[in-house]
């Protein structure tokens, strides 16, 4: 039946008004059950009512969709956004958050859900598009159901944290394959700090098989490898890929250059190698490039696209080792903001690029590297420049004055550097400059420290180890004038006294003015601060403290020395934790109380002052304890028990208690105890010098981390201690000048000692024939110069109550030469054999042959028997030889002559050698004294003739003597006497007496080292580069947390 035209026209106008009341009054009716559910999930939560900017407004008078952080649509709650809203309880599966069907958006990150685990329930929530709970504190396994949620095109699960030394997320069951499975839509991912643990031929395929529309990867630290899997190249929509913090071990893939729409590639520290495809730079779209500390990554800067969108470069610790031209000009790139290419190895000069291109450069860092030339004064005229690092090059020459003044430059480190003259007037007129480090140049002339007052943002201010005499006068200055700082450093300037506006500083955290050639007392106010953390006045001329320390409570480091300070050992801070007072001329016993006083005690120096009597128990007490040193004194007695048995770890070596332990050259007696614990976490063991006598202890073989052993010049009496061979860490043996005896035949094939360099038995009874069981496996002996690593010997200690660790240096006395030398540096590849003065017999053994990398060799006053071997000279790094006192026999073998060319002391006196001596390279300079005391030797510089060589043969020494035996007196050799008792005068009186020479002596001691040992020099050129960088990578962190 049909219905009239009329009729409708009629029944549609009720209709739609019908609608128009019931549409609205449904959609009230799902608004108030959702608002409902929001108040629900209010009232479930606990937050900080002070904290929160949206929860603590949901008010129900009001309309829910009026409330911070929802969003509304036609009556639906679509968006929830409770981001940063102090959160803090576990949410389950109960929560009303999953009765919010509707939802599209939601946003949790930022919030602590008690280390709960993610709720299942999420697929509940059917509809979202976007979910985010980074950071949100949850915890274990990522629930399946979160793949059920089809519609996603954003999911961020990212997990800023660990629990213990797990991971707070994991992936693994489900993995990601199976999380990722129906998630089809996803353009953006986000699974930082997620524990995914796969390999790159597993996460690869699930990334470009399961997402091909992604356009954002961020898979920082998921303990991912490699390698890049060939199928990730059908992820051609990928802008953003950050993949840093996993342990990737690849090169990095040529076809991320072809990927079009790239704007962020983020690897650093993901232990990338190989070569960089330089094409990559050239992606017209790409606006930041991050592959910091990669060490093994190499490559070459290109030229940059001139009209490309690169806005930031970090390099910093990717090592494009085989650049070594100039920075490419980066001129053509106008956008950049941040430029971070330290810690590389580039070289040349920075003058290519027009820097005043770079209008919009916020940050400019190009430090640790090798670059050189001026610095170009165009960095100044930089409008937005606030960050300039340039230290640890060689640049060199004057800076320029610049009259342009970069009004927003907060840092300028210009450290470590080869600049000269005064500093330029303009650094002093930088309006926001907060940092300036010009320490460890060569700046000179007068600076007057007014210059300051003017920088009211200036807080870190280091101009150390340069040259400058800074005037300082109060006068017409108000001490409240001047910055607060919280960083001053001034050592090894000319400074002379103490600056009186110090006593008004405020903040100040370090105070270095160690070696400024200050006299006379230490102030009162010094121990006034109350933040001082770091006082260093070493290297001056202090000679009183104007009062105890007895009520200081806040400085932690404090250095006093190479001072003159007299008198008993002051009363310690309570709360120190680093204390130096070596070098002084303290002059009393060690107090019983000393270590009441400082309970956080981690380095106690007392070294070289004029300390008596015995070693206190009380100092068992630090059982925080990392460093004792109490060498150079007048200590006597015998060595505490307890003290040996402080040196017990804890579960890793970061945690062991007494690291070392330093007794050399007191009057120490006793035998040692035999009182090393089973985790013994000793590192250097110093008891040179002393009385002690008896047996060896067994228990020191516990010491699996000893490094530096020294028992010599006491009255030990045992056998050779083959236990020690089970201690794979220790490079330095000495047991000299003890009583020590028998062979020295138990270190078999399997006694590897690869780390030892140096070894003395010197002056013992030890006796029998040497054979491969007396040296075992000597890796670093064998080693070849190109293998062999340049540092020093020195135990690291991190104190993490302590914003920074700290270093102590091993020293050593050696005979080479013919010399007594103090080793204050002890370099890696410095490797020593001194068995003289024994018993040892037969012939020289084979295996020395093999010890290409000796530096000195000495063998003398055995009773080696035999020829000279050839294989001597494989020895080509061989400085110093001695044989003499033995009962060798033949001819000086000519092959030793020919190979040792850096052989520069030599001695076969008093053998039974026969022959021409060799006159050829080094052997021609060697004197008589070399050669003395061998009947059959002939030949330059010996008087006697070789046969068919010279007018008649030589005669007899006995004969020349008896022809000479008149009393006389030689002027030639009295006058060689007095001179050298004069030159000794002239040379050791002002080290006795003149304090700015013995600084000065101490500062050239290394290179007057390496001008005796010439291989060793050389050697260390050529390792200067590798060594820069291993200490690069040691120094830039704590150089941060410094600037920090």
């Amino acid at each position: 039946m049909r219905i009239p035209l009329l009729s409708w026209l009629f029944f549609m106008p009720i209709c739609l008004l019908s609608l128009s009341f019931y549409v609205p009054m449904v959609c009230g009716k799902y608004l108030n059950n959702q608002k409902a559910l929001l108040l629900q999930l209010k009232n479930s939560l606990i937050f900080d009512s002070a904290s929160s900017t949206k929860l603590v407004h949901w008010n129900k008078s009001i309309n829910c969709c009026s409330w911070e952080g929802v969003t509304c649509n036609k009556g639906r709650v679509i968006g929830l956004d409770l981001t940063n809203n102090s959160i803090s309880c576990p949410l389950d599966n109960s929560s009303s958050l999953f009765k919010l069907q509707y939802l599209q958006n939601l946003n949790l990150a930022y919030n602590d859900f008690s280390r709960s685990e993610i709720p299942s329930e999420f697929n509940k929530l059917s509809n979202l598009v976007y979910l985010n709970l980074s950071n949100t504190g949850f915890q274990g396994q990522i629930p399946i159901t979160i793949s059920h949620l089809k519609g996603l095109v954003s999911l961020d699960l990212s997990a800023d944290g660990y629990y213990g030394d797990d991971f707070l997320l994991k992936l693994k069951n489900p993995n990601l394959n199976m999380l990722l499975q129906n998630l089809s839509k996803l353009t953006e991912l986000y699974l930082d700090g997620v524990d995914i643990s796969m390999q790159g031929y597993e996460w690869g395929p699930t990334l470009s098989f399961s997402l091909p529309n992604l356009r954002v990867l961020s898979l920082s630290n998921c303990n991912l490898s490699g390698p890049f899997d060939p199928s990730l190249a059908n992820l051609e929509s990928l802008s953003v890929i950050d993949m840093s913090y996993n342990e990737l071990s690849a090169p990095i893939p040529g076809f991320l250059a072809d990927l079009k729409n790239l704007t962020t590639l983020i690897f650093s520290d993901s232990s990338l190698n190989g070569n960089f495809p330089e094409r990559i730079f050239q992606i017209p779209t790409l606006q930041m490039v991050d592959l910091s500390d990669n060490d093994q990554l190499e490559g070459f800067l290109p030229e940059f696209l001139s009209n490309g969108s690169l806005q930031t470069l970090v390099l910093g610790r990717a090592f494009f080792s085989r650049f070594v031209g100039p920075i490419p000009s980066l001129s053509m790139s106008k956008n950049l903001k941040t430029i971070s290419l330290g810690n590389n190895d580039l070289t040349g000069q920075i003058t290519s690029t027009r820097w005043v291109d770079l209008l919009n450069l916020e940050t400019l860092d190009l430090s640790y590297n090798s670059l050189e030339g001026s610095i170009p004064v165009s960095l100044f005229s930089l409008p937005s420049l606030q960050e300039l690092h340039l230290q640890n090059n060689q640049f060199s020459s004057q800076l320029d004055e610049f009259s342009t003044t970069p009004y927003l430059l907060t840092h300028l480190d210009l450290s470590h550097n080869n600049l000269e003259g005064q500093i330029p007037m303009p650094v002093f007129k930088l309006p926001s400059l907060g940092l300036l480090d010009l320490s460890s140049n060569h700046f000179n002339g007068s600076w007057q420290f007014s210059m300051t007052q003017k920088l009211k943002d200036l807080t870190f201010l280091d101009l150390s180890y340069n040259d400058l005499s800074i005037e300082y006068s109060g006068i017409n200055f108000s001490l409240f004038s001047f910055p607060q700082f919280s960083t001053l450093r001034l050592a090894s300037n000319k400074l002379k006294r103490f600056p009186d506006f110090l006593q008004n500083q405020s903040a100040l955290n370090i105070l270095d003015l160690s070696n400024c050639q200050i006299h006379g007392q230490i102030p009162h106010w010094i121990w006034e601060f109350t933040t001082l953390n770091h006082l260093n006045l070493s290297s001056n001329y202090l000679v009183t403290l104007e009062r105890p320390f007895l009520n200081v409570s806040f400085t932690r480091v404090v250095d006093l020395s190479s001072n003159k300070l007299q008198g008993p050992l002051p009363i310690l801070p309570f709360f120190i934790e680093y204390l130096d007072l070596s070098t002084n001329n303290f002059h009393s016993s060690i107090p019983t109380s000393i270590i009441k006083s400082m309970v956080n005690i981690h380095f106690l120096s007392l070294s070289s002052n004029k300390l008596y009597g015995n070693i206190p128990k009380s100092i068992c007490n630090a059982t925080g304890l990392r460093v004792l040193d109490l060498s150079n004194n007048f200590l006597s007695g015998t060595v505490p028990h307890c003290i040996f048995e402080m040196s017990e770890t804890g579960p890793v070596l970061t945690e062991a208690i007494l690291g070392v332990l330093n007794l050399r050259e007191n009057n120490l007696s006793g035998k040692i105890p035999d009182a090393f614990q089973t985790n013994c976490g000793l590192q250097t063991l110093d008891l040179g010098e002393n009385q002690l006598e008896g047996k060896f202890p067994k228990s020191l073989a516990k010491c699996k981390y000893l490094e530096f052993l020294d028992t010599g010049n006491n009255k030990i009496e045992d056998t050779f201690p083959c236990y020690l061979k089970k201690i794979s860490m220790l490079r330095v043996l000495v047991l000299q000048s003890n009583k020590f005896y028998g062979p020295v035949d138990c270190l078999d094939s399997n006694a590897t000692w690869p780390m030892l360099q140096i070894i003395n038995l010197a002056s013992n009874n030890f006796s029998g024939k040497l054979t491969e069981k007396s040296f075992g496996v000597l890796k670093a002996f064998m080693a070849n110069k190109d293998e062999a690593e340049l540092e020093l010997i020195h135990q690291q200690f991190l104190i993490f109550s302590l914003e920074y660790g700290f270093d102590y240096q091993d020293k050593l006395r050696i005979i080479a030469k013919g010399l007594s030398l103090n080793l204050v540096k002890i370099l890696t590849i410095f490797i020593v054999l001194d068995l003289s003065c024994n018993n040892f017999n037969g012939p020289l053994p084979k295996e020395i042959g093999n010890f290409k990398s000796l530096y000195v060799l000495n063998l003398s006053h055995n009773v080696f028997t035999g020829n000279i071997p050839k294989f001597l000279g494989k020895l080509s790094n061989l400085e110093s030889l001695d044989l003499s006192g033995n009962e060798l026999t033949g001819g000086i073998p000519v092959e030793l002559a020919d190979c040792l060319i850096f052989l520069s002391f030599l001695n076969l006196s008093f053998n039974q050698l026969s022959g021409k001596i060799p006159q050829i390279k080094q052997f021609a300079t060697f004197p008589k004294s070399s050669y003395k005391g061998n009947i059959g030797l002939c030949g330059f510089p010996l008087e006697e003739q070789c046969t068919g060589e010279g007018p008649g043969s030589s005669t007899p020494p006995s004969e020349e003597f008896d022809s000479n035996s008149g009393i006389e007196i030689d002027w030639n050799f009295l006058s060689v006497e007095l001179g050298f008792v004069f030159g000794f005068g002239i040379a050791i009186g002002p080290l006795m007496f003149w304090k700015r020479w013995r600084m000065c002596y101490y500062k050239h001691a290394d290179e007057i080292f390496f001008k005796i040992f010439p291989r060793l020099y050389i050697t260390i050129e050529n390792h200067r580069r590798q060594a820069r960088m291993n200490h690069r990578r040691k120094a830039h962190r704590n150089q941060g947390r410094r600037h920090e």
